[in-house]
């Protein structure tokens, strides 16, 4: 005997008041699923790759990022299983690095996978660290959009500022030390493309349709 699925979504579809710790809809399960895991990754890479760490500079910045990103995961779980209002709320990362990006390429040798642990430098550290907020960013967005708990949807949006900062002072880093490198097109270029749009003056009528 076969199952009417139609029937079973009836069945299973809230009429009343639903509990907070319900309040998900399918696609946020999954999704929030996802990011709580890569979360767990990047906090699990940041442990792993700390010990080898060469720079002081750069395991200053591992450590404050560490304990950001651990902060922001103890609180998407908690409003995540509570569906309620997390015991505290969301902070805004503040990166350490200036603002300033060094433009061009310089020769460098050509990049290969290491053969073991012990070729691991603070170029790959940090290219590590860059990778984990580059994919948390996007992940957190595209979660957020599918959310339906108006607490987690909060949370999710406003951890994507925060990747973006945490990346931002990653590839800062990593450009001061020639290892984020930013090729730059040629003044004419760049100028014919900032300049080839232009503000939209468009007025509708909203008293006639």
């Amino acid at each position: 005997m076969t199952q009417n699925p139609q029937g079973q979504m009836h069945e299973n579809m809230h009429t009343g008041p639903v509990p907070p710790q319900m309040n998900h809809g399918g696609h946020e399960l999954f999704d929030v699923h996802e990011v709580l895991s890569a979360s767990v990754g990047g906090l699990n890479q940041y442990t792993l790759l700390r010990p080898h760490v060469k720079d002081q500079e750069l395991l200053t910045m591992l450590d404050r990022q560490f304990r950001f990103m651990q902060e922001e995961y103890n609180i998407t779980v908690e409003c995540f299983s509570t569906g309620l209002d997390p015991s505290k709320p969301t902070q805004k990362y503040m990166m350490k690095q200036d603002n300033d990006f060094v433009f061009g390429l310089k020769p460098s040798q050509p990049k290969k996978p290491i053969q073991s642990a012990a070729e691991l430098t603070d170029e790959i550290i940090s290219g590590f660290m860059l990778g984990v907020h580059k994919s948390g960013a996007s992940l957190k967005a595209m979660s957020a959009l599918e959310t339906t708990n108006p607490v987690v949807r909060r949370v999710l949006a406003d951890s994507v500022p925060n990747c973006i900062e945490m990346a931002y002072e990653v590839s800062i880093y990593q450009n001061k030390h020639h290892y984020y490198q930013v090729p730059q097109l040629a003044q004419q270029d760049t100028m014919a493309i900032v300049n080839s749009y232009a503000p939209s003056n468009i007025q509708h009528n909203t008293a006639s349709h």
